[in-house]
């Protein structure tokens, strides 16, 4: 089966006289019946912007067709662009033009290739071919209606006690604990290995927290205190009750994967131990949450990873099948509505198998943040925020389609967690079609400003709202600067979480030390200098015109920040004292910064036992979930000052589902 659909809508448009149209309607075969000779015959090649590297395009034609196809994706994400290559390749000499859908997850890749693809029919033809963009999904397209699938074509059934549909932060927790319980597990993976975890992980009460209390009475977290903010964060649009779970139970969580980790010898656990200053205490205030594992002097030798570790536990339990390149295509249901299993798409095989669950099935399949349909129906303000960049979820949102098509409910809201970690070039603006760089700098809380050179917020507080700030600016892009000094400023910031770039006060290590990343911005052929990304020069206003923002009001913010750092106090915005670093030391830097998306958060409501529910609050028997697929946990903003939250949440309940799932007769 092909894994790629046509859809009847224009894919070339008349350029003036010289040009040709190529459409699905049209066709080649009309065009060639006219002129017999459509092309010169030969071998032609074309590049284009891919999301992480270029992508080339070589094309051989005869007189009157495409004759074959390659295509060179190998810069891109191997999962993603990388493996929708030969698809698109296949498509393209099908459907003998530019007239295919983009693959699913590889939108950006599947975008370049299209231009690639029109270069080389247009050298070919003589005529300019122009690829047309297919216009966005309309809000209620993106759903669709499940697949039907022949019984004819299920060529396998495979029967389990646990069903867990996707590997990755929450889908090995999940697998661990059921078959740490004893239960039969198979894990149905679409990619060709499972992912590794993400490794801020966030709790209340963990061991290593009680632990530090004496020393470090700060980082004591008041779990009502921690419910409101959660609450707040969302503007009310959660289950506090779910919310209650992760802070009863993360605790435990965290104890149990210290002690899985650590036995063996080639990890150890630290906790993330930093709330900011104290003296000069923050609009937005921090937790001490985030555990991060860490590899012994034994583990680096080793060279193991989460993953290794995992599956070697798996292994011992003797109680786990795998199945990788197998996607979800639809749940089962009985004649009640209880989830008895899913078909499923085995890609290396190009055929469907059936799987029987007696327990349940986890769903852990993440969000949809790769769904280019989705995200413009459900989040359009976080694609005009984000740029392009190849980190980040790989998630399509198939498991949260296949639960809504069994009727689960779907979040009211949007929810994201996205970080100022992306830059664009002088000359490029924010928005999904624009392909940027890692900025992981970005966070730190130096002097902001509109592409008119104007600061227009307080620098400091949760990521996303610098970015919803960001948003009410022109163009939703702003610049960051800041001087020669950064080093010592970076220091005095004091950040807490993953963005601090020096070690936590209790002497955790940072996830990256400041010296790396700086090197990454300034050293090398592929830094952010010398791409064009980062611009330096010795004068506010040089620094301006390499920037295209105005050198007149920029110079203009620069000197009123420099008199709010020297009296130590924002009148502007607000900030902390200790966060007012002047810009006053050559030589100056600056750099575009936009929205990294790294996942969506929103997802279909479940109960406290994590099982899925519809819109009345009753349960879909048979269905449970986790992760980015779930739902009623975050709304709005993302409240990464509770360090690790995401990750803690996805692996808290998809603990807690295993278990559930687990003793069920």
């Amino acid at each position: 089966m092909k894994n790629i659909s046509r859809r009847d809508f224009l894919k070339g448009a008349l350029a003036g006289s010289a040009a040709v149209a190529l459409s699905s309607v049209t066709g080649i075969s009309a065009f060639a019946e006219e002129t017999k000779a459509l092309y010169t015959p030969g071998t032609y090649s074309a590049t284009a912007k891919g999301i992480a590297s270029d992508v080339k395009v070589t094309m051989t034609f005869s007189e009157t067709a495409i004759t074959d196809v390659v295509i060179d994706a190998a810069g891109e994400t191997p999962d993603l662009g990388g493996a929708a290559a030969p698809k698109l390749a296949q498509a393209i000499l099908d459907a003998q033009g530019v007239e295919v859908d983009a693959v699913s997850g590889a939108t950006v890749t599947s975008d370049a290739v299209k231009k690639a693809v029109a270069d080389c029919i247009s050298q070919a033809s003589g005529k300019a071919v122009v690829v047309q963009e297919a216009a966005p999904a309309a809000k209620a397209d993106w759903l669709g209606e499940a697949p039907e699938i022949a019984e004819a074509d299920i060529k396998e059934e495979l029967e389990t006690e646990v069903l867990v549909v996707g590997c990755g932060t929450g889908g090995w927790i999940a697998t661990m604990t059921a078959a740490e319980e004893g239960a039969k597990v198979l894990v149905l993976e679409k990619r060709e290995a499972p992912t590794g975890i993400r490794e801020d992980i966030g709790a209340i009460n963990s061991k290593l927290q009680l632990a530090s209390f004496a020393q470090y009475p700060e980082f004591k977290i008041d779990k009502i205190e921690a419910l409101q903010e959660i609450v707040r964060y969302a503007g009310g649009y959660v289950d506090s009750d779910l919310i209650k779970v992760w802070i009863d139970n993360s605790g435990e969580l965290v104890d149990w994967l210290t002690n899985l980790m650590e036995s063996t010898g080639d990890w150890y656990m630290s906790l993330e131990g930093g709330v900011g200053d104290l003296d000069h205490p923050e609009r937005d205030k921090a937790f001490a949450s985030g555990h991060s594992p860490h590899k012994t002097k034994q583990g680096q030798e080793k060279n193991v990873s989460t993953s290794s570790t995992f599956m070697d536990f798996c292994d011992a339990t003797g109680n786990v099948d795998w199945r990788f390149q197998t996607a979800l295509v639809k749940l089962e249901q009985d004649e009640n509505g209880k989830v008895t299993g899913v078909i499923a798409k085995d890609e290396a095989n190009d055929c469907y198998v059936r799987v029987k669950v007696s327990k349940g099935v986890i769903m852990a399949t993440g969000g949809y943040a790769t769904n280019t349909d989705m995200m413009l129906a459900l989040q359009p303000q976080t694609m005009k925020m984000k740029a392009n960049v190849p980190i980040g979820s790989t998630a399509d949102g198939s498991g949260i389609k296949a639960m809504l098509w069994a009727g689960a409910e779907l979040d009211p809201t949007h929810a994201s967690m996205m970080f100022n970690r992306c830059s664009v070039l002088p000359d490029e603006t924010a928005g999904y079609k624009t392909n940027g760089k890692w900025y992981w700098f970005g966070e730190q809380p130096f002097l902001k400003v509109n592409l008119n050179g104007q600061r227009f917020c307080n620098e400091s507080g949760p990521y996303e709202f610098m970015l919803h700030s960001m948003y009410m600016q022109p163009n939703h892009t702003y610049v960051d600067i800041f001087d020669a000094n950064n080093k010592q400023y970076c220091e005095q910031f004091d950040e807490v979480g993953c963005c601090r770039l020096f070690k936590f006060p209790n002497g955790a290590e940072s996830n990256m030390p400041y010296d790396y990343v700086w090197g990454q911005m300034t050293e090398g052929d592929n830094s952010h200098l010398a791409l064009g990304y980062l611009q330096k020069a010795d004068t506010i206003e040089e620094l301006a015109e390499k920037l295209n923002i105005p050198a007149d009001e920029l110079a203009k913010t620069v000197a009123r920040y420099n008199v709010l750092c020297a009296k130590g106090v924002d009148e502007d915005y607000g900030k902390s004292a200790h966060r007012m670093t002047p810009v006053d030391t050559a030589p100056f830097y600056g750099i575009r910064t936009c929205a990294w998306h790294l996942t969506t958060l929103n997802g279909c409501r479940i109960n406290t036992d994590m099982q899925v529910i519809r819109e009345d609050g009753t349960p879909i028997e048979g269905l449970y979930a986790t992760g980015d697929c779930s739902g009623g946990f975050f709304s709005q903003t993302y409240p990464n000052l509770f360090t690790g939250l995401a990750c803690g949440r996805t692996m808290t309940f998809g603990r807690r589902a295993a278990k559930i799932v687990a003793k069920k007769k």
